[in-house]
């Protein structure tokens, strides 16, 4: 018998599928290896773009934009809070009565949240348009993943940014899809911070983290279509 699904997924769609087992393998190594755990996250958001330039290319399918959010829960949901969590509490199960580790898991717990509902509310109103409201749940998950290989990644500096992500990602506030030619640019910055964490006094992961910044504090005001 074959698979109920074959026929009805394309190319872009099995790109997205390789983009959640990707942010599986990086909730499952956090405990291990909270360095390469950030940069599978880094990993899934490449995957994450380029089934966008795959679906352009070779065309969608109605399931996309579905399976696409499903995705992104586990990539830039699950992953990044279990990495927060995972470093706060030193992958120490006795160590969660820490005030740290409660509140990591407090926190974490509120991204996922935070993550779903927005992703929910993204496929239903804003897959379509050039611009959505509330901060990427991509972008947050990539805050989170090179502020630890940029090596400031302290659990309580981790538990501050993923609190604040939470409300950035349901946040009334409009931001603008990046050009193609900045996406390539940030695709191939986040494939060397995934190649070369360290490299140059981790100048690449820093260099990442420096554009996402600015990107989520500019590209509401400054960063706007053409009309």
């Amino acid at each position: 018998m074959q698979p109920r699904f074959l026929g009805r997924l394309g190319v872009a769609d099995t790109v997205t599928a390789t983009n959640a087992a990707i942010g599986f393998a990086a909730a499952a190594t956090a405990a291990i290896d909270p360095g390469l755990a950030a940069r599978l996250i880094l990993l899934a958001a490449i995957a994450d773009g380029l089934d966008g330039v795959v679906a352009r290319r070779l065309g969608g399918t109605d399931v996309g934009p579905l399976l696409d959010s499903l995705a992104d829960v586990a990539s830039f949901g699950v992953a990044p809070a279990v990495l927060v969590y995972t470093v706060a509490s030193n992958g120490d199960a006795a160590s969660i009565s820490t005030p740290i580790a409660l509140a990591a898991l407090a926190a974490s717990a509120l991204y996922v949240a935070m993550a779903v509902i927005r992703l929910a509310i993204y496929t239903l109103e804003d897959s379509n348009r050039a611009e959505t409201v509330g901060v990427q749940t991509t972008l947050s998950a990539t805050l989170v993943s090179v502020t630890y290989l940029a090596g400031i990644g302290k659990p309580a500096v981790l538990v501050a940014l993923v609190a604040a992500c939470s409300y950035l990602m349901v946040a009334p506030v409009s931001y603008p899809d990046l050009y193609a030619r900045d996406a390539a640019i940030l695709g191939g910055l986040q494939a060397l911070a995934v190649a070369f964490p360290v490299a140059f006094n981790r100048v690449l992961p820093r260099s990442l983290l420096v554009f996402a910044v600015g990107y989520l504090v500019l590209a509401p005001v400054a960063y706007w279509r053409a009309a």
